[in-house]
């Protein structure tokens, strides 16, 4: 027998075209819509005819349950698989059907006697028989045209979707009204009837696994229906069969109630999606016994009699959909880019388009493919398909499969106890856990890099170090090699206080015989010299070998400040999860993190709950000691933090920001503001006293003369020192401050140290030998080095290119962080020729704002005068004579509206008010003090229904950097974890048969390699990215940015923006409901959209009032595509 296939214009790479012996289009091109094509009798016929077609099989679409097909089919001679037309139309629509259930004597639902017309027929029937009612489409199936009413809802409205979509997917719009049974069961007994008055059944399948009144889970036999109730609805089945005169397969459907009434609902005169699931308890080959049938065969001669016919075992079938569960089963469409299906013993796939490349359409049926399990009890069946399930890889899309194993393991259906509304009934069901889809969302992002570069920002080129870098080997005192992974690193400083707490950690400290050393590397070490661009994974990969070589280390400076934002902004990873990681590798060396005060780790000031909330999860996520500083030396700010850090149990650092030479005659920033500022902080209590030299100007007598001082004046306060080698003199100043009773000063790994960022860790402990314990193994130091030598050169795209100290930091006093930002800076305005000229006005800038500390942020605002007079060649003298014109930055006009703090000695005038001049207020307070406390919780519950998985960390980064976190939401969206990713893979592009091997979790890993990169698609600017992934092809379709492309695309929506609505899937609008203007309210319609055979309401996810329309009626949309855009105004009380 040789098979013939047609289909639509739409629908030509349609797996059943392909696999037919012969296939023929319906039509010309654009002659039929998508769904017309399908049903094009006359034209289908005709096709039949001219192809020598002796069988017709109408398939469970479309076209088969119409009886004007079925008579004109046969009225040309060919045989017609499937009942009669007279035959349909007994029992092919609802209403026929009741009065077929009358005549045979089978109870029914109460419902109207004959097919409605209008909204007020419905209401007279409400008001008959009561709520709740349903809605139904005479003709057709698969839940078109249904809507279920409840007391409450607009019985008029329901009416016109359910007539409409009905009209829509069927070509008849007419309904019918019955009494809607509360959690009912759906049972359909599936009918073989021949030629000769003939009938039997193949028992029953439990279908009242649902939504929309869709099939979403089959079960055959029936599971919990009692023996007595099974053998009334077989009967009745078959009784109904004989009554109408059936031929061929159909299914007899009934529900049954929760005191086990049964009751008729309709025969579907055709084979059904599920039957599959019934051939296999049985082992009969429906669709075959169909097509002998309609060649004559009665069912003795194909062996099927009813005592011969029994059941084995138990079968479910899933039907996995393109939709999207977690948006009320939105129908998803693209291109399939992974197509993995399961398989092994009891597992039947019944497949359409699936298959990787193939294009999922809007036009058609959501339904991908078809999978059963058989076995010999339902238990085992379940587990069976659980496990196909898992197995499947489905990529370019989304499926329900993730709902669907939150399905198949609910107590509920573990018991076979559902009903037809059990999923609307069951929220739990939509708490899945997705698949991550981790690969191919690397391969998306290692495909972008391929074809358009890096987009980090800063980078320069790519990293010079071309091969995997090294870990050191360590060795014990007696030269045995240390394993690092699998021995416990020595008990270290943590351990003291873990067990003590901050207030003896701090004592011990204090009477420790000699100076411990703090290591920067892992935070402004590579803030100052790298941009703050080392990512986790390097740090991760040395974390082990640290731990062991610096155990007797004060702490590893590793978090907080810029790398907090930088981490999100431009490494794309979470900063969280950096210090969970590090944490859990490092478990002996206290931790230290940079904590601005007032502001968190933000630029401005925050409400004072957000920095307590923040500082908590810093604590609880593994930072022990918290260096708290204000950028103004602003003790009101400082405290916020200070008191934020004890609320949380952690070791509190506060801190001094030194600014300056202190020994040059006339600065304000002298010896007796030290002290002074030093007696408050004491005053408002610290476990530590911290010294932070930001720009390393702080000369060696200094540090004698400052350090001597606090030391004399309090013998017991334990002080910690940080400076930066901008000046080539911190070894020295260290040195001295470390005889001088520093109890802590900070180092960095030699090859991370010296110029802007901090002294050299071995030049230290040279300089200390022989005089002052360290308690660090100068061996291990150096062989900690050699991997961060490699790391200079990985990380070489982002390296200054500073070539040795600078004494002219005594004049500019530019931080070591910032300096090499600064310089980026200028060379990204054009400014780099312009070094030498961007130092000097950063002095002048300086003296203009009062000679203010500097530190962030407050270096910024500095940093941003300076390039704001060279960019316009502006001398001190032109901003003041014309200040009260010149518009200046952002945070020059925030530092002097008091957003910043209060600056020692006040602002200068007439300067602050020639430059706010009535534009903005001048604060004299503290600015947390007028900000409202944070929403936490209802930040929460926003982030919660925009992202997903959210905890308090989350809640915490978003209070930082609202955008920024935003943002990362989007990158790791788009790309997932890119933490994972080798860092020369992350920052270079692969080339042609490059080989990456990437962990994305223990056990688990991939390895790419890049194939090739495809020609340009200069209609579309898209170029597609050839990967082998696992010895598995993979194809990833990229833009190419370089390119410029004339699109007509339509934009998209920010699906994170409630204020954008977006297309929720490709289709036809079929009515706008608002204009721009309209008022709306949350879930107000908008629009209504008709996509795979169904309508949908569009709703405002917020109240607004519209300010853009951008679709018409009977416009085409594509999934995403802008369609109205709302403006944030308070709507009218309803009186």
């Amino acid at each position: 027998m040789r098979t013939v296939a047609i289909y639509s214009h739409e629908d030509r790479l349609s797996t059943h075209r392909l696999k037919a012996d012969e296939s023929y289009v319906i039509g010309e091109q654009g002659e039929f819509t998508p769904v017309g094509a399908y049903l094009a009798i006359d034209e289908i016929i005709n096709i039949a005819k001219k192809h020598g077609v002796d069988f017709i099989h109408p398939g469970y679409g479309f076209l088969s349950e119409n009886s004007e097909f079925a008579e004109k089919v046969a009225a040309n001679g060919i045989t017609w698989i499937g009942p009669p037309s007279s035959v349909i139309d007994s029992v092919g629509d609802k209403v026929s059907a009741r009065n077929l259930a009358e005549r045979a004597n089978v109870p029914t639902v109460p419902g109207t006697p004959g097919p409605i017309k209008t909204s007020k027929e419905a209401e007279e029937f409400v008001a008959q028989y009561g709520y709740p009612v349903i809605i139904k489409a005479a003709f057709g199936g698969g839940g078109r045209g249904m809507r279920v009413v409840r007391e409450g809802d607009d019985i008029a409205d329901a009416f016109q979707r359910a007539s409409s979509e009905a009209l829509t997917a069927f070509g008849n719009g007419t309904c019918f009204v019955e009494r809607f049974l509360n959690k009912p069961k759906h049972i359909e007994v599936q009918l073989l009837a021949d030629n000769y008055g003939n009938v039997v059944h193949l028992f029953e399948r439990d279908c009242s696994v649902q939504r929309r009144h869709q099939k979403v889970v089959e079960v055959a036999p029936a599971k919990t229906l009692p023996r007595e109730v099974r053998n009334s609805i077989l009967t009745d089945a078959v009784k109904l069969a004989k009554e109408c005169g059936y031929r061929n397969a159909g299914t007899a459907e009934f529900l049954v109630d929760d005191q086990n009434r049964h009751y008729f609902i309709e025969i579907n005169p055709r084979i059904q999606v599920e039957h599959t699931i019934t051939e296999e308890i049985t082992g009969i080959d429906i669709v075959a016994a169909q097509i002998q049938i309609a060649a004559g065969a009665s069912l003795s001669q194909l062996g099927l009699l009813q005592d011969k016919i029994t059941t084995r075992g138990f079968a479910i079938q899933c039907r996995i959909t393109t939709e999207d569960p977690s948006k009320n089963f939105q129908p998803d469409t693209g291109r399939l880019e992974v197509y993995r299906s399961a398989g092994g013993n009891g597992v039947r796939l019944d497949g359409g388009n699936a298959y990787a490349g193939a294009v999922i359409s809007p036009h058609y049926d959501s339904m991908l493919v078809k999978c059963s399990c058989s076995g010999s009890t339902y238990e085992i069946v379940r587990r069976k398909m659980i496990r196909a399930l898992i197995e499947f890889r489905i990529r370019g899309v989304k499926t329900n499969i993730p709902f669907l194993l939150t399905l198949l393991t609910h107590p509920v259906f573990i018991g076979g106890d559902y009903w037809t509304t059990f999923i609307d009934d069951t929220p739990q069901l939509f708490e899945m856990v997705s698949s991550q889809n981790r690969a191919q969302k690397l391969l998306h992002y290692l495909a972008d890099l391929a074809v358009n570069g890096s987009s980090i920002k800063g980078q320069v080129g790519v990293p010079r170090l071309t091969k995997s870098p090294d870990i050191p080997h360590l060795y014990d005192a007696e030269g045995k090699k240390i394993n690092v992974l699998n021995t416990p690193p020595p008990t270290g400083w943590r351990q003291v206080l873990l067990e003590k707490g901050p207030e003896e950690f701090a004592r011990q400290i204090r009477q420790f015989q000699g100076t411990l050393l703090m290591d920067t590397t892992w935070r402004d070490a590579h803030q100052s010299l790298l941009a703050t661009r080392v990512r986790t994974y390097d740090l991760a990969a040395i974390a082990p070998t640290t731990a062991h070589a610096l155990s007797g280390a004060f702490a590893l400076e590793c978090w907080g400040g810029a790398t907090f934002d930088v981490a999100m902004r431009f490494l794309h990873e979470d900063p969280w999860d950096r210090l969970r990681t590090l944490r859990k590798l490092v478990p002996n060396i206290p931790f230290q993190m940079l904590l601005r005060g007032a502001n968190g780790v933000a630029y401005s000031s925050l409400p004072d709950n957000a920095i307590d909330h923040f500082v908590k999860q810093a604590k609880d996520n593994g930072v022990d000691i918290f260096r708290v500083f204000d950028a103004l030396n602003d003790l009101d700010q400082l405290k916020v933090g200070v008191d934020a850090v004890k609320k949380a149990g952690g070791v509190v650092e506060a801190t001094v920001c030194y600014s300056g030479d202190m020994l040059a005659k006339g600065k304000k920033y002298n010896l007796d503001y030290y002290l002074e500022v030093t007696d408050k902080i004491v005053q408002m209590g610290t476990h530590f006293l911290g010294i932070k030299d930001m720009a390393g100007t702080m000369k060696p007598a200094a540090a004698k003369l400052l350090i001597g001082s606090i030391r004399a004046k309090y013998p017991d306060l334990p002080i910690h020192v940080h400076t930066h080698d901008s000046a080539g003199t911190a070894v020295s100043s260290m040195t001295v401050a470390a005889l001088s009773g520093a109890d802590v000063v900070d180092v960095a790994i030699n090859s991370m140290s010296g110029l802007t960022a901090q002294p050299s860790i071995n030049a230290l402990l040279a300089s200390l030998d022989g005089e002052i314990n360290t308690g660090i193994n100068v061996q291990h130091v150096r062989d900690l080095d050699a991997y961060w030598a490699e790391m200079r050169l990985l990380y070489s795209c982002f390296g200054a290119d500073l070539k040795g100290p600078d004494p002219e930091v005594y004049q500019h006093e530019i931080p070591g962080g910032q300096l090499t930002n600064l310089l980026f800076q200028a060379q990204q305005l054009g400014l780099g020729e312009q070094w030498a000229e961007t130092k000097r006005a950063y002095r002048d800038a300086n003296y203009l704002l009062g000679d203010i500390v500097k530190v962030t942020p407050t270096s910024k605002v500095v940093g941003d005068l300076a390039q704001f007079m060279v960019t316009n060649k502006l001398t001190p003298d032109d901003v003041k004579r014309l200040a009260n014109s010149l518009d200046f930055p952002d945070s020059v006009m925030d530092f002097f509206e008091g957003l910043i703090g209060q600056p020692y000695g006040g602002f200068p005038e007439p300067l602050r008010s020639d430059i706010l001049r009535n534009k903005r207020r001048k604060l004299t307070c503290r600015p947390g003090l007028e900000l409202a406390p944070f929403e936490l919780s209802k930040i929460k519950e926003d982030l919660q229904t925009r992202f997903g998985d959210i905890d308090e960390c989350d809640v915490a980064s978003y209070n930082m950097y609202p955008k920024v976190y935003e943002d990362f939401q989007k990158i790791k969206e788009t790309y997932g974890d890119l933490s994972v990713l080798p860092t020369r893979s992350f920052l270079a592009p692969l080339v042609i048969d490059e080989e990456v091997e990437v962990t994305i979790e223990q056990g688990k890993n991939l390895i790419i390699k890049l194939q090739a990169i495809g020609d340009l698609h200069k209609a579309t600017g898209i170029r597609e990215v050839y990967f082998e992934l696992n010895g598995e092809m993979r194809k990833i379709r990229v833009v190419d940015r370089s390119q410029k492309i004339e699109s007509i695309a339509k934009p998209k929506a920010d699906g994170h923006d409630p204020f954008q609505i977006g297309a929720p899937m490709a289709g036809v609008i079929v009515e706008v409901k608002v204009h721009k203007g309209s008022l709306v309210k949350k879930g107000q319609a908008v629009a209504v959209l008709s996509a795979m055979k169904m309508e949908m309401v569009i709703s405002s996810p917020a109240d607004g009032q519209v300010k853009e329309v951008l679709i018409n009626s009977g416009e085409n949309v594509e999934a995403s595509d802008l369609l109205v855009v709302l403006e944030d105004t308070s709507l009218p009380t309803e009186k």
